[in-house]
Parts: structure tokens; C-alpha cells; sequence
């Protein structure tokens, strides 16, 4: 590992902490709590329904929900369409109109996308010039007719928070559903969803140094009667969700949020002061401005733009590991959509670059990564 570039792609997906991967071994093997937690009539089932429920109890307990309403998901990806083809396709009151914006991650983008080719009228927020959705954007989208809003609590690309206590309020008085995907924010922002008006929030393990492949849906009163399952084949969790539950998983999600639980306000703090530290470095250098709004954000994340015509992301490839946009626009190669909704140029946005902190960055990976940005751009003039 030692040839491996610096890691600054937390966002991307974190690495298991140890802790998780301890209490996940237990769940492995004939030693282990390896039954099915749907099989009730023997041991084997009853103590991985305990495991299945004491981490539904734990993700709960750091988002501010009752236990009971989490429904277990492969990831956020799934929590998402569910939430969102689960209402659409649910809702009997003749409300048809969607709301979301043109900054949300693709997972909330081509879903809503799918429903307007089905025949959804959809309209898409533009964000304002810090990347922000603000809540009088929402209140002049909604309409009598408005079935359901769907915005980010934190951007993927940006690390921008969205005001979803003042937008929820507005889409509650109109008689809408709010949907909120929170995969980017639990472990590094409070979020208690007993005081918020949010009906729908998405979850997944991965971003908060669980395993992938797992992740949790939030189900509050007012969507539960409506919402719609997406997979079928036995109604498990509360019939939104078929199929075996993946115990070692959720047993990992759990672990995983209760650390972030018991850590998030003294790691959030260490994290913002190495943010701090690596964004003024970072702005010292020449042809580089941060994207996004400075102040409504979380520390996790940095985007800034490099404005210099040497310069390449896959130059700083030897020396960390970042982002030019999101995995999922990556996978599909171009420019980032979030840029480009702020008004950024094909070719500005192109020269994006998103660096995202964790547990573990140290203060030497950010002078390490302040030291390799600026040998990208030494001697190169800047322009725009």
C-alpha cells in the first residue's frame, strides 16, 4: 500500500473500519450468527433477527428515527428508486407533479427521469450560484398538485447542505412528500428526524465506513400508507422489501453508525481543521477557486476548479487519489452535471477537482496533497 497515491476520495466510498469488520466475522461461519433472521421456529434465525434488529436500533439511534421505521436496502442507489418509484407509483390522489434538482446525484436524477418518460410532469431546480437549492425555489415550484419533492441533504461533488428543515416545512403545508437522500451526511452532520418534516430519507453503509452493498430507507407516517414495493418475493421488512436479509451486512451498517454515533462531533472537529488548512493552502495556489458555497457546507468536502491550461487530474494520479466528479458521472465519463447546472463553462467544469477528507487523512496527507497540486501548476500561467 505504501505505492498507493494519498487517499482524498471519501466520498467516493469509505474504507471498513476494523471495529465494523470485527463485528461483522461474527456473523460468518458455522461458529458465527450465520442464520436466517426470517427463519423464527429455531436459534439459528432468532439470534441473527437480534443481530438484524440491534443494528436497525443503531442506525436509527444516529438519524433520530423510531427503529421500526427503517426498511433494509442494497445501498441508497436502491433506498432511492424505492422511495421515489414507491410513491409515484403508490399515490391514489391524482397528484402526479415531481420536484427535484438538477444537482442531485443520478441516482435521484435518472429515477425522476424515468418517471417524466412515463408521463410525470417533473420540475427540475436549477441551484443558485454556491450550488445551493434554496427553499424559495421549492416553494415556488410546488403546486396543488405536487406529489412528491426530492432534494439532497449534502452534495455529492460540492459538500453543500440543503436547508431541508425550512424546505420540508414548505413541502408539508402544501401536502406533499419530501424525500431526502442523506448518504452523504450521516456521520458528519446531526440529523433527527423526529423534529424534521421529512417523510423518506436514504441511507447507505458505505459512506460511513461500513460495507457496501448495504444501506437502510427511512419511512415516516405520512409516506408508509402510500409507498409502493419495488421488489417482490416473500414481503420482508414490512412488505417494501423482499429478499434474505445479508445479516454480516447490516450487522456492519449498524456497527458502523454507532461508532459515528459515539465519534462524529471530535472527528468532525479534527476534520474541519485539516480542511481549513487545506483549502487556504489550496487557494494560495495560482488559478484555483473553490466551487461552491464557503460557509453552508460541510468540511468532508472540497471541489475546486484548477485554471491552468497544463494542468490534468490524471497528473496528480501518482499522487492522490481524487476525483474530476462524482463516481457515478465517472463511470458515465464528461464533464460534471453539478458543475455545469452552476453555470460553469463545458470547459471550466472540466477542470474540476473534488478532494474529500476521512477518519483517516493526517495532517501530512494534506501538505502532501498541497505539495502535489502545486508541482502540477508550477510555471504555468493561469487563465479565465
Amino acid at each position: 500500500m505504501s505505492t498507493f497515491p494519498r487517499y482524498f476520495d471519501y466520498a467516493a466510498t469509505t474504507p471498513v473500519d476494523d471495529r465494523v469488520i470485527q463485528q461483522m466475522v461474527t456473523c460468518l461461519g458455522q461458529e458465527g450468527t450465520f442464520g436466517n433472521p426470517a427463519s423464527n421456529s429455531h436459534a439459528y434465525g432468532n439470534q441473527a433477527r437480534q443481530a438484524v434488529e440491534l443494528a436497525r436500533r443503531q442506525v436509527a439511534e444516529l438519524v433520530g428515527a423510531q427503529a421500526q421505521a427503517l426498511v433494509w436496502t442494497s445501498g441508497a442507489t436502491e433506498s432511492n428508486n424505492l422511495a421515489i418509484k414507491g410513491i409515484a407509483l403508490g399515490d391514489i390522489s391524482g397528484r402526479r407533479h415531481l420536484i427535484s434538482s438538477r444537482i442531485e446525484h443520478k441516482a435521484v436524477i435518472d429515477t425522476v427521469r424515468q418517471l417524466e418518460l412515463a408521463g410525470h410532469p417533473v420540475t427540475w431546480l436549477e441551484p443558485d450560484s454556491q450550488g445551493l437549492i434554496q427553499p424559495d425555489a421549492v416553494r415556488q415550484a410546488l403546486r396543488d398538485d405536487t406529489l412528491l419533492v426530492s432534494l439532497m441533504l449534502v452534495n455529492n461533488e460540492l459538500g453543500t447542505l440543503t436547508d431541508i428543515a425550512s424546505i420540508g416545512r414548505l413541502v408539508r403545508a402544501q401536502g406533499a412528500i419530501f424525500h431526502v437522500d442523506a448518504a452523504q451526511g450521516t456521520g458528519k452532520v446531526a440529523i433527527d428526524l423526529s423534529s424534521l418534516d421529512v417523510d423518506l430519507m436514504s441511507f447507505s453503509a458505505h459512506k460511513t465506513y461500513g460495507p457496501k452493498g448495504i444501506g437502510a430507507l427511512y419511512v415516516g407516517e405520512r409516506a408508509h400508507a402510500l409507498l409502493q414495493a419495488q421488489m417482490h418475493g416473500g414481503g420482508h421488512e414490512q412488505g417494501f422489501r423482499s429478499g434474505t436479509l445479508a445479516t454480516h451486512q447490516i450487522v456492519g451498517m449498524g456497527a458502523a453508525f454507532a461508532l459515528s454515533s459515539a465519534e462524529m462531533h471530535e472527528e468532525t472537529r479534527r476534520i474541519g481543521a485539516l480542511s481549513a488548512q487545506l483549502l487556504e493552502g489550496l487557494l494560495k495556489l495560482p488559478g484555483v477557486m473553490l466551487n461552491g458555497c464557503p460557509q453552508q457546507r460541510i468540511p468532508h468536502t472540497l471541489n475546486v476548479c484548477v485554471q491552468s491550461p497544463g494542468f490534468n487530474i490524471m497528473s496528480l494520479s501518482h499522487a492522490l487519489a481524487v476525483s474530476s466528479t462524482s463516481a457515478c458521472n465517472s463511470a458515465a465519463g464528461g464533464a460534471s452535471h453539478v458543475l455545469l447546472a452552476m453555470g460553469l463553462s463545458p470547459e471550466k467544469a472540466a477542470t474540476g477537482v473534488r478532494l474529500s477528507l476521512g477518519r483517516y487523512t493526517q495532517r501530512e496527507d494534506v501538505e502532501k496533497a498541497i505539495e502535489a497540486l502545486s508541482e502540477c501548476l508550477a510555471a504555468q500561467p493561469t487563465f479565465w
